[in-house]
């Protein structure tokens, strides 16, 4: 029997789901989040953020901006890399091909939120317009904050991703493409890993609890539930908005 997976030594981790644009719900979370780590002493305390920050909701701009600013009570971020802060990161360095989708699955209110008027049609010269008056108004530190996302993180028997996993692959040899947007065969396999799964990006009504995987996208920006798993030892907890 497999034992129960912990976090590491005199840690507690706090893992926040995808946040899509919703900075009222970040800075709702982030404030109980911070008054469950004020009362820890002695402890490392670790937020781990699974990425999707972007897209959807209204106010991208503004979590972005949030994010690149400080964090109380000794908190330590991690910033994961989810597929659609992977497509704004593309759009701004030139690739426009990824224009239509990103502005279809939600990039359309990203550009609004900094101030850029949303276009109908997705024309080759529209697109071209676009990415030159939104890479104008985005802040380098906005830009450089998505370079730096990383695609996973491991804590002691846990790993961190915003998607998911390919069976079958080492977890030290996973390739972005999966684990930024695994879903099907993942979501679905019963294959216990080395370490258990920690994700996002699919949503359910509540957090999933497998016994090879926990997803916690609870569709924030849609149910204004944005949740966090903390792990602290072998036991495991949940704060939501």
């Amino acid at each position: 029997m497999r034992k129960k997976p912990s976090a590491p030594p005199e840690t507690r981790l706090y893992v926040v789901g995808d946040i899509h644009g919703r900075l009222d719900l970040l800075t709702r979370l982030l404030a109980m989040i911070e008054a469950n780590a004020t009362q820890l002493t002695g402890k490392t305390k670790k937020l781990v953020f699974l990425g999707d920050y972007i897209d959807r909701g209204i106010d991208s701009r503004g979590v972005l901006e949030r994010l690149t600013g400080s964090f109380a009570a000794g908190l330590e971020p991690i910033f994961l890399r989810g597929n659609h802060d992977e497509m704004m990161r593309l759009f701004l360095k030139g690739d426009l091909t990824v224009a239509p989708s990103w502005l279809q699955w939600g990039g359309a209110a990203t550009v609004a939120s900094y101030g850029v008027n949303a276009f109908n049609g997705v024309g080759e010269q529209k697109i071209d317009a676009l990415y030159k008056s939104f890479s104008e108004k985005v802040p380098p530190a906005h830009q450089a904050f998505l370079e730096k996302t990383i695609f996973s993180a491991t804590f002691g028997d846990y790993y961190f991703v915003h998607a998911g996993v390919k069976e079958g692959v080492p977890l030290e040899a996973q390739q972005p493409e999966d684990q930024l947007w695994a879903r099907g065969d993942f979501l679905t396999s019963r294959t216990t890993y080395d370490k258990l799964i920690i994700h996002g990006h699919t949503i359910s009504a509540e957090p999933e609890v497998k016994h090879n995987r926990i997803g916690i996208d609870t569709g924030a920006y849609a149910t204004g539930h944005l949740t966090c798993l903390m792990l602290d030892g072998t036991k495991r907890a949940f704060l939501q908005t």
